[in-house]
């Protein structure tokens, strides 16, 4: 795949992908700022941030040194559609009405309850409490974003390239959150899940057909007619197909009960 079309889909995918799972993260981050304070919030959220990392560039030299091109695309390639698809799934029933919206507001106040309704211990000078959720909520939404980031950048050849725009994100989303000391609600945040499974499904299954040259006599990928063009093809493909399902499936909810049982 050449270098064009690799850094514009990882840094379109990655900072979408992470300015997702982070406002989500950030919820969790405001709560427990508000409600205990920031100084262990933060440094709970700097650690997991830190962690992230380690974990990114340690799977990435592993599987970069130790998977032949052509098998890491197949690999990459077959999970990076299926969870491409999980993304795609969700928001095509919010989308459909069959789904409830994501709801900031009500998350950050079912965080900040439970927050203030914790007892404190402190260790090491810093609210256990806050610290230890701040960091969990933080690593368990960005691990999403290392499987992002560590496939688009060992496709792509440039992981630090992918990281850099996870950090990106990361770093956007959460000091805007910080700053205005409430959820980001108004995100469009189906939407963006909807852009970002439709790129997920569209490069995994790009790369997946690439490795199938795996099986091949020489073991080398194979090539696409059109090159990096055909990813356009392949989006434009996932973007019908989505929207059939959400048009056949809020068809389907609005329909009347007698016509549904019979």
């Amino acid at each position: 795949m050449g270098i064009d079309g690799s850094v514009l889909g990882l840094l379109t995918a990655t900072f979408l992908a992470s300015a997702v799972e982070m406002v989500e993260a950030l919820t969790i981050v405001l709560a427990l700022g508000i409600s205990r304070g920031w100084r262990s919030t933060l440094v709970g959220a700097g650690a997991a941030l830190v962690a992230l990392a380690a974990v990114t560039a340690v799977v990435g030299v592993a599987l970069v040194d130790s998977v032949p091109e052509s098998l890491l695309q197949l690999i990459i390639g077959s999970l990076l559609l299926v969870f491409g698809l999980q993304w795609l799934r969700k928001a095509i029933l919010r989308s459909a009405g069959l789904k409830d919206l994501h709801d900031e507001d009500e998350i950050f106040r079912s965080e900040s309850e439970a927050a203030r309704a914790a007892g404190t211990q402190r260790r090491a000078g810093l609210d256990w409490f806050a610290f230890v959720v701040s960091f969990k909520g933080v690593f368990l939404e960005g691990l999403e974003v290392v499987f992002i980031v560590v496939t688009f950048g060992l496709n792509a050849r440039s992981v630090g390239l992918a990281a850099a725009a996870a950090a990106a994100a990361a770093v956007v989303v959460l000091v805007t959150g910080v700053l205005a000391r409430r959820p980001l609600s108004r995100v469009p945040e189906n939407t963006l899940k909807f852009a970002v499974g439709l790129l997920l499904a569209s490069f995994g299954t790009f790369w997946a057909v690439e490795g199938l040259g795996t099986f091949s006599d020489a073991g080398e990928s194979l090539e696409w007619p059109g090159g990096d063009l055909a990813l356009l093809g392949l989006l434009a493909l996932w973007i019908v197909a989505s929207r059939a399902a959400v048009l056949t499936l809020r068809a389907g909810a609005t329909q009347p009960e007698t016509q549904r049982s019979g």
